[in-house]
């Protein structure tokens, strides 16, 4: 196990060099730089992260066809010195060396346009991600799991064919429509206003007592992680029954039964640990992507900064250090993730060995 894990760790160095190379020269050769975003501000024109910029020329100023398009018809001591400014003054491998060099001593840079470093930026976004993506998690595998169980062992019964289809109604209601669904309802939209819509905490949250600190924490996150539990339980909930049934038809559960052991002996003592290893070898992605990717429109709805609104706003903006330095932790806590779910393999099933052992 031990030269499993060692090799499993090498590994995570090769993997982030490549994840950051690729993505290091496809983002900085893409139009729409943070050059181009500055020129358009200055000429008072929001851009996305596809758009162009087309404002007049600087009067008296010479024309300039260079990599950023939308700076053509500006003064060329204007443009060199915003490329200055943000360090892209410097060939794209001298700067790509210089990235990896400080990334290896976890030295992400400092924003282009939020005067902050990017360390500090995810620090501070990193609570509403974390409230997100931990307890929306945790809330679906709680449901899943012991439904998902359920509906194996009532498997063509009226309760699997009700709970079938709460799980297809799930499945098919996008998460953000369903997060303005709760907003309307429940937060002031056009009915009640029970919940909370913006934050993670109410205003004087720091004089209040230790429970009502944790019963305002919860009251907030209530809606936020309702939408993302709807969005993520349907597919775990099929697949640990799926898991269970094929399980329940084997040979070693009719044996079982046979020798005398009763329902729960044959679920709890043989089934369970066979049958969760699918289930937790789809860990890793379902955190993840609740962690991050997935909580994006519901922190746009719900007002909430976190990680997922960071790295769209880095985008659109083209903020090289905030784009890169997220997905230089995303893509390392993805890859620590999945060690833990390789070892929680042997946890769950003890008959499981890695690195060649019988």
């Amino acid at each position: 196990m031990s030269a499993y894990l060692l090799r499993r760790m090498l590994l995570v160095i090769p993997t982030l060099w490549g994840i950051l190379t690729i993505n290091f020269f496809l983002v900085q050769l893409a139009p729409g730089g943070p050059v181009e975003q500055m020129l358009a501000r200055l000429h008072g024109v929001e851009v996305g992260a596809t758009a162009k910029v087309a404002g007049p020329a600087a009067e008296g100023g010479t024309a300039r066809t260079g990599t950023y398009r939308g700076a053509q018809g500006l003064d060329a001591q204007l443009q060199a010195r915003i490329e200055k400014l943000y360090g892209l003054d410097r060939p794209i491998g001298e700067r790509y060396v210089d990235t990896l060099i400080h990334y290896a001593r976890f030295d992400l840079g400092e924003s282009l346009f939020r005067g902050k470093p990017v360390m500090q930026l995810i620090v501070e976004r990193l609570p509403v991600s974390m409230s997100l993506g931990v307890w929306s998690t945790l809330l679906i595998y709680a449901i899943s799991i012991p439904l998902g169980v359920a509906k194996a062992v009532r498997h063509g019964s009226s309760f699997d064919a009700a709970t079938s289809l709460v799980v297809v109604m799930g499945s098919a209601i996008p998460v953000f429509l369903f997060a303005m669904l709760l907003v309307v309802l429940f937060a002031g939209g056009s009915f009640w206003q029970i919940f909370p819509l913006r934050g993670l905490t109410s205003p004087g949250w720091e004089e209040m007592t230790l429970w009502g600190k944790v019963v305002d924490y919860f009251w907030h996150l209530a809606l936020p992680v309702t939408a993302m539990t709807i969005g993520g339980f349907a597919t775990l909930t099929m697949l640990t029954k799926n898991c269970f049934l094929e399980e329940l038809s084997k040979l070693y559960t009719v044996t079982a039964r046979a020798k005398g052991a009763s329902e729960r002996g044959v679920l709890l003592g043989h089934v369970f640990r066979n049958a969760m290893l699918l289930v937790i070898a789809g860990f890793p992605a379902a955190f993840i992507g609740m962690f991050f990717t997935g909580s994006l429109l519901v922190e746009v709805i719900f007002s909430l900064d976190g990680l997922g609104l960071l790295g769209f706003e880095a985008t659109i903006s083209r903020d090289y250090p905030v784009i890169f330095g997220s997905l230089y932790i995303f893509t390392l806590l993805g890859l620590l993730t999945k060690i833990l779910s390789d070892l929680t393999y042997t946890l769950v099933d003890p008959r499981i060995h890695f690195g060649g052992q019988q």
